[in-house]
């Protein structure tokens, strides 16, 4: 956060984190990020977070069920992410699945015969599988993105949301979607990096040995989401969240006039969406 080049308000909480963050070798930062995700799982315990990404607005919107709008805009990242591919009886993984809540509703609108969730808060984790215990076809487990706990060639379908800023070693990330992606299986990632950052990525990607079949930035299409539920979500902290984190919650939720919402506006940060195939 401390990089993005732009003088903002954070939380004290979250200064400190940004501080260390940015003087920790990699090998320390994915613990870092643990900690803190630790620390935001623990404060805010109610269903009502049960997504943690940014939203996304375009032209295209998927029908829900009527107990899914509230969470629209963040369905339709998820949506917009794996858009036109065919999950009925696919073995599926979300990698970085947070609160689950997009992994329900990936397991209950798109059919995969299986779908888990993996995630490094063992909080979220404990959360997701309190909330969702009743869908048969959805498991959650505690790993590492780095470090995944399965065998080679394992899933269909691998995808990963608005979570791998969060990784120490995005190098060891992709070779590991790779790992564990059977042939000719999609990887589907969506998440924002700066333009020199995304650049290496793109040659990581390649190089772990994916066939890139699209790519494109949707800075916009996620900056309206966030404009349309910035009163509403701030409203939301100042109610639930407790007032010794409130601010540092709000720079984690994107509010406007925090780290990330201003360097999306000022183009200091760029959201993307990549498909790949193994």
């Amino acid at each position: 956060m401390e990089n993005l080049g732009v003088k903002m308000k954070m939380g004290i909480p979250a200064k400190i984190f940004a501080t260390l963050l940015k003087l920790s070798p990699s090998s320390i930062q994915n613990k870092l990020w643990k900690w803190w995700y630790q620390k935001l799982s623990k404060s805010h315990d109610k269903k009502d977070f049960r997504f943690m990404n940014y939203g996304y607005i375009d032209s295209t919107p998927p029908s829900l069920e009527f107990y899914d709008e509230p969470y629209r805009l963040f369905i339709q990242l998820y949506e917009m992410n794996i858009r036109n591919i065919e999950f009925h009886n696919k073995e599926v993984l979300e990698v970085g699945s947070g609160r689950g809540g997009g992994a329900s509703w990936v397991a209950r609108t798109m059919n995969p015969s299986s779908l888990t969730g993996v995630d490094f808060s063992g909080e979220a984790v404990s959360l997701s599988k309190k909330w969702y215990d009743k869908q048969e076809n959805l498991n959650f487990i505690e790993g590492n993105a780095e470090d995944l706990p399965f065998p080679d060639s394992s899933f269909d379908i691998v995808y990963n949301v608005e979570s791998s800023h969060c990784y120490g070693n995005m190098s060891k990330f992709i070779n590991e979607a790779f790992r564990i992606l059977k042939p000719g299986g999609n990887f589907c990632w969506t998440d924002f990096r700066d333009d020199k950052t995304m650049k290496l990525t793109n040659q990581l990607f390649l190089d772990s040995g994916f066939k890139i079949v699209s790519k494109r930035e949707i800075t916009k299409e996620v900056l309206t989401a966030l404009d349309s539920i910035n009163e509403a979500k701030k409203e939301r902290i100042n109610e639930l969240v407790p007032k010794t984190i409130r601010r540092s919650f709000e720079t984690f939720a994107g509010i406007e006039g925090t780290p990330v919402y201003e360097a999306f506006k000022n183009q200091k940060l760029k959201y993307f969406c990549y498909r790949m195939t193994k």
